[in-house]
């Protein structure tokens, strides 16, 4: 169904990821055998029951939250059929409990689906990342402190979505297929309600695995944009932000590790906002209207910066000059006070 593989280097070899070069390419790739060496690797091609037992020797007994569907939805966690809530159910629950669960399903042929999933590494597995880490081979990525997260589970599917941040994901136990898309197929992939969501974003409403073309006819123009990346143990993917990308966990046991960052500084405000204002401010203004501020975000926004400010002295420009971290404060109380109107 999808043809477009992604682009992949061997990087069992490489000392270095090569991270500036992935960026400055803004598509995905896959680095093979990149995390080959990690100890929860080796485990994981022992068995199952090796790699849930190295997890558990650093695990602190924080309480994590699973996630948990019936067997019907058949690994797929999404919305339910009046999309007004979801088809899972999320449960407060310690790691060895949780992989007792996914033990039991091991030889199950409908087994419930189970996962747990966006969890930070240092939080409750203090120690893992001494020897199951990429930044030693990535000294690039240190400068940007990425959230170094954990995903533990079943086979289960995370329905194509988008991220705000840069992400390297590290397959580390199991087989894992990630289906990638660029951004401007957002309207080809449906995306379904902005409220509630499975994970925090928008997810697509289409079935990958047997999509509804009398529903989702654009889907077709989506599919022939995809780009798949079958990932093995101890296999890398790198991807920019704002692709949407569906997670299949191909195994009966899964651990993914994935690393997310931005590149901008800490004060800036997450477009999402500045989206939602949007539908607040923007969306239901006449045709003419839009097309105008179009125009206008166009010229302070989507353009060269150094535009808009060229011709004011230093003193006059105010937010039109280079951002720093006052200058976000300021902006920040004005919004605060014009939407507290």
């Amino acid at each position: 169904m999808f043809e477009k593989r992604v682009n992949d280097i061997e990087g069992a070899s490489l000392d270095v990821l090569p991270l500036d070069a992935l960026i400055e390419g803004d598509a995905p790739v896959v680095i093979r055998g990149f995390a080959r060496h990690w100890p929860l690797v080796a485990a994981g091609l022992e068995s199952p029951q090796a790699a849930m037992d190295y997890l558990l020797q650093f695990y602190n007994g924080s309480p994590l939250v699973a996630y948990i569907g019936p067997p019907e939805i058949e690994g797929q966690f999404g919305y339910n059929d009046s999309l007004t809530g979801l088809n899972f159910s999320a449960q407060r629950i310690v790691l060895n409990d949780f992989l007792q669960q996914v033990e039991k399903t091991l030889s199950q042929k409908e087994a419930p689906s189970l996962y747990i999933g966006s969890t930070t590494i240092d939080a409750c597995l203090p120690g893992f990342r001494k020897t199951n880490d990429l930044l030693p081979q990535c000294e690039a990525l240190t400068h940007f402190s990425p959230l170094a997260s954990i995903w533990v589970g079943n086979r289960t599917v995370a329905r194509a979505h988008f991220d705000t941040s840069l992400n390297i994901a590290c397959s580390l136990v199991g087989e894992r297929r990630f289906i990638l898309f660029p951004p401007e197929q957002v309207a080809n992939l449906y995306p379904g309600p902005l409220e509630p969501t499975p994970g925090g974003q928008v997810v697509s409403m289409v079935d990958f695995q047997s999509p509804d073309f009398a529903r989702h006819p654009n889907f077709r123009a989506a599919m022939e944009s995809a780009l798949v990346a079958d990932l093995s143990p101890g296999d890398v993917l790198f991807y920019p932000a704002l692709w949407w990308h569906q997670v299949e966990a191909r195994a009966n046991f899964n651990v993914m590790v994935n690393y997310w960052w931005n590149q901008t500084p800490a004060f800036m405000d997450t477009p999402m906002n500045t989206l939602l204002h949007g539908m607040l401010s923007l969306r239901d203004r006449p045709e003419a209207e839009k097309q105008a501020w179009r125009a206008l975000f166009d010229y302070y926004l989507f353009g060269d910066a150094e535009v808009p400010r060229a011709h004011l002295p230093q003193a006059a420009q105010g937010p039109l000059a280079a951002l720093d971290n006052m200058t976000a404060r300021r902006l920040r109380a004005k919004l605060l006070q014009k939407l507290n109107r």
